[in-house]
């Protein structure tokens, strides 16, 4: 599959000629992969990527932190919740937090605390504290380099069948912004799978509200 930019920008122009809406809509990237096992490591990428020109709108970032990186927390991230806070947590207000929140980050030794009140509502959805992508931080880290990389970032990873669905951005980004950010993904995805750009079936794009339109088949 010789894949072009060119056939990128072509549906991105068909997509933005779809119905208008009344907000801006985001625009994303669909990978659909072909002899994968999603049982298998081969079927586990998880990849979190930085965007290099930015999701539109920055992702919003919450962490999880003790008395040490509190302040950090209130200064660079969108919420936080001290250690001392967790149990006063009502369910209600978890959910709420999940639903708003890109990504969360947390302070190592309050781990086993955020899992024991926080596990079930993240789990389920992906959205734990990555240790693995550096998302769990010693208690004298300076976060800010890290909330930054995140604001810009999405996650990338296969589920329950073996297809990648992710943000590009918006509408309100250039067409050559939103390239550069489908190019990046694909790129570091082709990079993670056992046969590169042979395990890719189709790649397609598609606006919150329209219907894919095939970039390669």
């Amino acid at each position: 599959m010789a894949f072009e930019k060119e056939k990128v920008l072509e549906a991105l122009k068909k997509i933005r000629e779809g119905e208008k809406r009344k907000f801006s809509q985001s625009i994303e990237l669909i990978i659909n992969l072909k002899e994968i096992n999603i049982k298998k490591d081969e079927g586990k990428i998880e990849e979190f990527i930085q965007l290099p020109a930015g999701r539109g709108k920055d992702a919003k970032v919450c962490a999880f932190v003790g008395p040490e990186l509190k302040d950090a927390a209130a200064k660079y991230c969108d919420a936080y919740v001290l250690s001392d806070d967790f149990d006063k947590q009502e369910k209600r207000a978890i959910r709420k937090l999940v639903q708003s929140t890109d990504f969360f980050i947390a302070q190592i030794n309050v781990m086993p605390a955020v899992a024991k009140t926080f596990g079930r509502f993240l789990s389920t959805i992906g959205k734990m504290p990555s240790p693995k992508a550096g998302h769990v931080v010693p208690p004298k880290t300076n976060i800010e380099p890290l909330v930054k990389l995140l604001k810009k970032s999405v996650k990338v990873a296969i589920k329950k069948a073996p297809v990648f669905q992710t943000l590009i951005g918006n509408e309100t980004m250039k067409d050559e912004e939103l390239l550069q950010n489908a190019m990046t993904i694909i790129e570091r995805i082709k990079g993670k799978l056992p046969k590169g750009e042979h395990n890719i079936k189709n790649i397609m794009l598609k606006t919150t509200m329209g219907k894919p339109q095939k970039v390669v088949a």
